[in-house]
């Protein structure tokens, strides 16, 4: 099966990802961490998870991440790239490659997990919370736009975990999936990524984040991320635009693309790329653009 119908086939039932190359850093107290990143951690509560943004001195955005709240003085920090503990070797103890973590994602992942764990704990689990049953830490937390999860377990354990997904998952048809089918379904919901979107150079404010780092600005807005439609044959265009992400959308059988546009562009608008071709300005996400599929109800 291809990445194509692999994202299909998480838009339509389950798909099963394995996001085991994620960096993994452990903190002890608040201090250093609450330096680190962006949001007020006094706020959250152990079994909840934050979105987060890790800064660099000039308000630049260097990565995002997730804080995952232990209890007892204990935080987990996410990242998309092990390399990142370099920043943080002062201060956090080095996980990566100490768990798996697969990413059960798609409308039918709730009633598969449900055979895996428990349906009470399903029905329970709030969206950016994570619970620990039998060995496996469950965290309701999504890359794909649907509802989903992230389940963590010992690295040695990963292969029983994995065949007892795929086995509960037979029936409503979960399918194994690769990270180009991932990069595709973030593409449609608008989730930036590293080395793309955070390009070294973006604030919060560009990247349409200006929320998660609220204590942190002003941030400065000449230009700012937005969703592009390639278009043929368009109207000439009188602003530029560039590219950081493209795909053509399995979902909306279109080309689409994130990518920077001046502030002053506005929905609707015709852009040039720099190859040449012509895009329209679209509203983010292309997809669920109110966001209700990750909340919805589980079971």
């Amino acid at each position: 099966m291809n990445a194509h119908e692999q994202h299909l086939a998480t838009r339509r039932a389950a798909g099963l990802f394995d996001f085991s190359f994620m960096g993994l850093y452990e903190f002890s107290g608040t201090d250093a961490l609450g330096r680190m990143q962006s949001r007020d951690l006094s706020q959250l509560a152990p079994g909840q998870i934050a979105y987060t943004l890790i800064l660099d001195g000039d308000g630049s955005v260097f990565n995002d991440a997730t804080v995952w709240t232990l209890g007892g003085g204990r935080w987990w920090l996410f990242t998309g790239r092990p390399a990142d503990f370099a920043r943080f070797r002062n201060d956090a103890r080095d996980r990566s490659g100490e768990y798996a973590i697969l990413a059960l994602q798609g409308p039918r992942s709730g009633r598969i997990l449900a055979r895996v764990a428990s349906e009470e704990i399903v029905r329970q689990l709030k969206y950016f919370h994570f619970v620990e049953a039998d060995g496996i830490v469950i965290g309701r937390i999504g890359y794909s736009g649907e509802l989903g999860y992230e389940l963590l377990v010992p690295c040695g354990e990963e292969s029983k975990l994995r065949g007892t997904l795929l086995d509960a998952g037979r029936a409503d048809e979960l399918v194994e999936c690769s990270f180009e089918a991932a990069n595709t379904l973030r593409i449609e919901c608008g989730y930036v990524l590293f080395d793309r979107e955070i390009d070294g150079r973006a604030n919060p404010r560009e990247l349409g984040l200006e929320r998660l780092a609220p204590d942190r600005g002003p941030f400065g807005l000449t230009r700012r991320m937005v969703g592009l439609e390639i278009v043929e044959g368009a109207d000439a265009a009188r602003l530029n635009a560039s590219v950081t992400s493209e795909c053509s959308s399995p979902t909306l059988k279109r080309r689409i693309a994130l990518g920077f546009a001046t502030a002053s562009a506005r929905d609707g608008e015709n852009v040039r790329l720099a190859d040449g071709r012509a895009a329209r300005v679209a509203q983010l996400p292309f997809y669920d653009r109110e966001r209700k599929r990750p909340r919805g109800a589980p079971l």
